[in-house]
């Protein structure tokens, strides 16, 4: 009869062992119980990186409801992950705790770590190391990393370190310790804020920092990390121009997300784009533009404008932010004529991403393709978009969404310059429907 009794049921041995899951705590796209919940604009919660899976496959629909998404911002369901914990600490058989990286008393041993962080006379990597491992354990129970996290100094502490470090090894684990704050779901919004706070304490040494880190980080994921506390100074109002007057900054910002032709190439030839490089540096570049307009001559100076084309011509995800890093170049005469020098490749690739990054990633490609084919009539451009196939139905789409008043009267205009012949019609628009005339 084997492990099983005959009417398909456990036998008693086995019988404990079953777990109930309750379906509100699985992901509806992987059905697995959810790490990190977070909610779509339709109210539907998923798992984080599923969902991002499917935003990122250039998908504008929820995938439950199969409704539009008139936005893809992702809003952490922190009360459905607080009822997930909770159930998998009653429903896991019982067991002694296991250690975590901080220690068996995580308050203490916390503070213990952050003394250690503090005093002058010791080498802080190997306090800030554990802290790090600690915030980013996903067995650590949340509430233990909010303790903290809102500790009693302790961002400020480890933001100087961050600062006044010459050692990189220090100024790699600082920041490893800091953006697990700022960019973790779990964390409290206000933790996150003193994060902010303690680096714009004296933003041009903490911008001078994480530009060291971007350019000399030991690995990918510390230059990532560098990047996110960057976007987290950009969010604090007494910090965003000391970051978007940083030269260097930029620069090592531009690198991360689009290396040169010959840096990073895959085997088969092409360019190696690292997802999550690619969406903090141009979320980033995006900031700093909307934070100072003289930042956009410097950017497109450095090499924004092919950074952001590489992009979307890899598919590197992130079509929206970089559609939004050329929207900001063209808006300067510098920028317009790097996107026309290279309109041969970056005219299409804003074509092509023109539906894949939501209804704000469509109004900044359609202010791209307006700003070098309508206003200033560059031939290159104009001819660019006119051998695209797909753009008259693309434009066409965009006037009939919910975009703005704005975008819409750019599309029309640009109508024109797109040919209509059979290609673009018919393969930017395959449908089954039989079109009557009225009349």
């Amino acid at each position: 009869m084997g492990r099983r009794e005959m009417n398909g049921r456990l036998s008693a041995e086995y019988q404990g062992l079953e777990v109930k899951v309750p379906n509100l705590f699985r992901c509806p796209i992987s059905l697995d119980v959810m790490r990190s919940p977070v909610s779509l604009c339709t109210g539907v919660t998923y798992e984080r990186a599923s969902i991002q899976r499917w935003l990122d496959s250039g998908n504008t629909t929820c995938p439950a409801t199969m409704l539009p998404l008139p936005s893809t911002d992702l809003v952490p369901n922190l009360t459905l992950r607080r009822l997930i914990a909770l159930w998998a600490s009653t429903a896991a058989p019982s067991s002694p705790p296991a250690a975590s990286a901080v220690g068996p008393t995580p308050a203490a041993a916390a503070a213990e770590l952050l003394r250690r962080v503090a005093d002058p006379g010791a080498d802080p990597s190997p306090a800030l190391r554990k802290l790090a491992a600690f915030l980013s354990d996903d067995d650590v129970d949340e509430f233990d990393k909010n303790a903290l996290a809102r500790a009693s100094g302790a961002a400020e502490t480890v933001a100087s370190v961050l600062r006044r470090s010459e050692d990189r090894e220090a100024a790699e684990a600082a920041a490893r310790v800091l953006a697990a704050i700022a960019a973790s779901d779990c964390i409290e919004e206000e933790s996150k804020r003193r994060v902010a706070a303690a680096l714009a304490a004296d933003a041009p040494s903490a911008a001078a920092a994480l530009a060291r880190v971007l350019r000399s980080g030991s690995s990918l994921e510390a230059r990532v990390d560098a990047a996110r506390l960057v976007e987290s100074l950009l969010r604090n109002a007494a910090a965003s121009a000391a970051v978007a007057e940083s030269e260097e900054l930029i620069g090592e910002l531009i690198r991360l997300v689009g290396p040169a032709d010959d840096e990073k190439k895959t085997k088969g030839g092409g360019l190696a784009l690292d997802r999550q490089a690619v969406a903090a540096g141009l979320s980033c570049l995006a900031a700093i533009a909307a934070t100072r307009r003289g930042a956009r001559t410097e950017m497109v100076r450095l090499g924004a404008v092919p950074a952001a084309v590489r992009v979307l011509e890899a598919d590197a995800g992130s079509p929206s932010q970089a559609l939004r890093v050329l929207e900001a170049a063209v808006g300067c005469a510098e920028g317009r004529a790097a996107v026309c020098e290279s309109a041969g490749t970056a005219v299409p690739a804003v074509v092509s991403k023109m539906m894949k990054g939501g209804i704000g990633g469509a109004e900044a490609a359609v202010s791209v393709l307006w700003a070098v084919c309508h206003r200033y009539r560059d031939r290159r451009a104009v001819e660019a978009a006119a051998a695209c196939e797909g753009g008259l139905t693309k434009l066409l789409l965009l006037m009939q969404s919910g975009c703005s008043a704005a975008a819409r009267q750019m599309a029309s205009e640009l109508l024109k310059i797109f040919r209509v012949n059979d290609k673009s019609c018919v393969a930017g628009y395959d449908s089954k429907t039989s079109h009557i005339m009225p009349f």
